[in-house]
């Protein structure tokens, strides 16, 4: 195997025996296959679009496929076999439509492909279409190519998001199925990677403005609300990952039943959301970011429920009592197909729940685009008058990779006269300080998920606007932490809106390349992180 997708790959190289992440060879075989058959798919997509011969299911398949292959969702080998079968069907089909519209059917071997008969066989195919096997001899195209993947699988996963809430573009999946087929041809220069990169970047920045509408289309603006860290005396379950939906259903197949619903990781910031808050069993958030949730989960006295990425290999002592959803898998874990969650309340009313009421303090969530912006008079005349003086977004991916601690002590070190936003599960380096506020507003403002960077875009621009500035020309600063592929896309969405001056942690990615990683430097000033004294004191001067 071969994976440097995650920022923690193996020595900051790649991993080439078993997964940081608990990824096994097998799994890491099939999900390099998956990639590969999704080629074939997209190149016969690609193809029927020319002939204006498009099945929007096709599109949709495809974002979930991808999805499938992101960082710590899918470590089930079978299902990401089924998901291989699943593609080469969807292709063979897609092909006779084509060709009956008169199109030019592909012919390149990711085309052709069928799969093994036996799971053995199909890893032994998928050993042959990994990412070392399939290297492009130019390193920086094969750099960019590989950068163009893994923006499509951040893409493809808020696509997944914002189709579950019934928004779709078919410019979105246009764009997954010509950027996969692309990474098949070879004549293509290096400055039309480049654009091909970026591309994907602004139709990220259109994926995550349809989540956004899905999100609070559906549930309302997030509001300032007060969440309690501690516990509620009885039964429990816990809800983990970053899907709003399956929140939603799991609070109504509870209401009734005596179970209180607390949040992990991602979820924190559901509780700002109107449509979800008004449950009075959704009571309050249990534990950190993801990666402490070995030393977490066993202490959780109820059920538990994974429903995007986020998981690890689960520990004897909760595998009982944890349930995937969704597209996440884990084998031997109890996957809940049909959403359906009664497995899940059974469980949870079987087990002791907590046996006391715990106070241990709370945080605030809520403060997404809506929220920010309607004080945003406040915000200008605090500008205006010298009492706010910066702005730093000091958001991004945690992980358990040492240099993470670097985020904790920047936001500690900034200045009172400043003002935190913060958004994703990098948060919780920092997300219980109380750093008081300027004027009424909250210096810690937490934006949302991950799934919420659209918010902080909308932020900066409308700033932008007020201020009659360009946003590079904003008391902003961007301080971001990355560990997987949705970071990616978000990455490149805020290099496809010019944005610059982005210091990045805590490790550059191992996929970039030397020349691709000085045109990133040279065109948009992105540097790596140092320390918190150096990177204020050069900030602020």
């Amino acid at each position: 195997m071969f994976c440097y997708q995650c920022e923690q790959t193996a020595k900051g190289q790649g991993c080439t025996k078993i997964g940081v992440c608990g990824k096994q060879p097998d799994t890491a075989a099939l999900q390099d296959l998956l990639i590969f058959s999704l080629k074939g798919l997209a190149q016969v997509a690609t193809a029927g679009r020319e002939k204006k011969v498009n099945d929007p299911a096709v599109g949709r398949f495809m974002a979930e496929a991808m999805f499938s292959t992101l960082t710590n969702v899918n470590f089930d080998p079978q299902r990401i076999a089924d998901l291989v079968n699943d593609t080469v069907k969807k292709r063979e089909e897609l092909k006779i439509k084509v060709s009956q519209a008169g199109g030019n059917v592909p012919n390149s071997e990711a085309a052709k492909f069928e799969p093994g008969a036996t799971l053995d066989e199909m890893v032994a195919q998928g050993e042959k279409h990994g990412i070392q096997e399939e290297k492009d001899p130019n390193q920086d195209i094969h750099s960019l190519k590989q950068t163009l993947i893994l923006g499509l699988k951040g893409v493809s996963a808020y696509a997944d998001h914002a189709a579950i809430l019934g928004k779709e573009d078919d410019a979105v999946y246009e764009f997954i199925q010509r950027g996969l087929a692309s990474t098949l041809r070879d004549d293509l220069s290096l400055e039309q990677w480049i654009e091909l990169v970026l591309e994907c970047g602004r139709i990220n920045v259109r994926t995550m403005e349809l989540l956004d509408e899905g999100n609070t289309g559906t549930y309302g603006h997030p509001v300032p609300t007060s969440v309690p860290l501690g516990a509620r005396k009885g039964k429990a379950i816990l809800i983990s990952g970053h899907d709003l939906k399956d929140l939603d259903m799991l609070l109504k197949q509870t209401e009734g039943k005596g179970i209180n619903i607390y949040t992990h990781g991602e979820m924190l910031p559901c509780h700002g959301y109107p449509e979800l808050k008004k449950y009075p069993h959704f009571y309050g958030h249990y534990g950190t970011a993801w990666q402490n949730q070995l030393k977490e989960f066993p202490r959780f006295p109820g059920a538990i429920l994974m429903t995007t990425n986020c998981i690890q290999k689960p520990q004897e002592a909760y595998m009982d009592n944890i349930f995937t959803t969704g597209l996440v898998g884990w084998p031997g874990v109890t996957h809940i197909k049909d959403k359906d969650f009664t497995p899940v309340i059974d469980k949870a009313l079987a087990m002791e729940g907590f046996t006391q009421d715990e106070d241990k303090g709370d945080v605030m969530v809520g403060f997404g685009h809506n929220a920010v912006l309607s004080v945003a008079d406040k915000v200008i005349d605090g500008v205006k008058a010298g009492n706010i003086k910066h702005f730093f977004l000091v958001a991004g991916c945690d992980g358990a990779k040492p240099g993470r601690n670097y985020y904790t002590e920047f936001v500690e070190k900034v200045p009172e006269d400043c003002i935190v936003l913060t958004l994703a599960c990098g948060k919780f380096r920092f997300f219980d300080k109380k750093l008081g506020d300027i004027g009424g507003i909250p210096r810690l403002l937490d934006v949302g998920q991950c799934n919420d960077a659209y918010s902080a875009v909308k932020i900066a621009l409308a700033l932008s606007e007020a201020f009659e500035v360009g946003v590079n020309d904003l008391p902003l600063s961007l301080v971001l932490s990355w560990y997987e592929q949705k970071a990616v896309a978000i990455l490149l969405a805020l290099l496809a809106l010019g944005i610059k001056d982005i210091r990045l942690g805590p490790s550059l990615p191992a996929f970039l390349s030397e020349n691709v990683l000085n045109y990133l430097v040279e065109n948009y000033n992105i540097k790596p992180i140092s320390t918190p004294d150096e990177d204020l004191k050069a900030i602020l001067g």
